[in-house]
Order: C-alpha cells, then structure tokens, then sequence
C-alpha cells in the first residue's frame, strides 16, 4: 500500500512541477532551459506519479502505444523540420516562420516548435527507462545460462 501522505503531497506538487516544465520547454528560447531541460522536468513528474500511485495507475494514465505514437510522431516532425532547414539554409530559402518580435514566445523561428518536440522525447523516454528499471525486465543478464 502506498503512503497516503505521499499520495497528498504529490497530489499538490506534481501540477506545479508539470506548469514548470512545460513553461521551460516552450520559453527554453528566451531564457536557460529548453526542450531537454523540460522534458527532464516533465519526465521526473511522470516518474514521480509511477512510483507513488503505483504501475497499474500510471499505466492506466500513460497508455504505452500512446506514449510511443506521441514519442514516434515528435522525432518524425523534428526531422522533418530540422531538415528543412538545413536544405533550406544550404539553397537558400526563406524562413516561412519568421522570427517575430524580439523577446515574444513566438521570436525564434523554429526553436520554439523544435523545443517542445525534443521535450515530448526527452519526457517519455525518461519514463520508459523508469518503468524498465522498475519492472527489472532487461532479458537474461547471465551469458552462461
């Protein structure tokens, strides 16, 4: 049975820490942070909420096959556009983006979106190696049987 103090303490802390993160993926631009940085964030809340609700909660609440669409889904786009522009500084092309207004969320072109798909990343995978190490089902670790 899981505490029920760390099921209230998490219950109240795991929303501030969720806001935290996703406010450093998407303003990771502008200021210290970015996508790995908040990903890490978002990554540690899911982890967090594994272990103290438990696996059949969290697997309830991050459905794997969703998991792994939204984790597949990011890094097609993010190469997508990553290689957008790489074609696109080596021909030439102009940014369809634009970079904004200096200092606004939307000012870095293509950082932003960027951002937030290495975010998605960064988060699901950290939750998928906790639940590895959790679960302990890393196939046979002795060569000799």
């Amino acid at each position: 049975m899981k505490s029920s103090i760390a099921k209230h303490v998490s219950g109240l802390l795991l929303p501030f820490v969720q806001v935290f993160g996703i406010y450093v993926i998407l303003f990771g631009h502008l200021s210290p942070g970015g996508g790995f940085a908040g990903g890490s964030i978002l990554g540690a809340s899911m982890i967090l909420y594994r272990f103290v609700y438990g696996a059949e909660a969290s697997d309830r609440k991050f459905k794997y096959h969703y998991m792994l669409k939204i984790a597949c889904t990011a890094l097609i786009f993010y190469g997508l556009i990553k290689g957008y522009v790489f074609v696109g500084a080596f021909l030439g092309w102009h940014n369809p983006v634009g970079t904004g207004t200096v200092g606004s969320l939307f000012s870095g072109g293509f950082i932003m979106p960027l951002n937030v798909l290495v975010g998605a990343v960064v988060a699901i995978t950290f939750y998928f190696i906790a639940t590895l190490f959790e679960e302990g089902d890393f196939g046979n670790a002795d060569p000799h049987q």
